[in-house]
C-alpha cells in the first residue's frame, strides 16, 4: 500500500502541475472518468498498482522500482 500512496502522490502532482481534467487522465489511460476521481481523492482499495503505473505513463511518466537487499535481512 506504500507504494500506491507514493504512486497516488506523484499522479496528483502531475494533474495539477498539466492542469488536466479527469475526464482527460481517464482518456488517455482508458479507464472511467470516476475511477480516477476515486484514485485523486485517495479510494485506492480496489485499485492495482499497475492501473496507477499505466495512469501515470499516459501522463508521460516512467515508474521505476529498486529492491535492494538490506543490510538487518535474515
Amino acid at each position: 500500500m506504500q507504494v500506491q500512496h507514493v504512486l497516488v502522490k506523484r499522479l496528483k502532482d502531475a494533474a495539477r502541475r498539466q492542469k488536466i481534467t479527469h475526464a482527460e487522465i481517464a482518456k488517455r489511460a482508458g479507464t472511467s472518468r470516476t475511477r480516477v476521481t476515486a484514485i485523486l481523492n485517495d479510494d485506492i482499495q480496489h485499485v492495482s498498482t499497475d492501473l496507477l503505473i499505466r495512469i501515470l505513463a499516459s501522463l508521460g511518466y516512467r515508474v521505476k522500482f529498486s529492491v535492494v537487499r538490506s543490510d538487518t535481512a535474515a
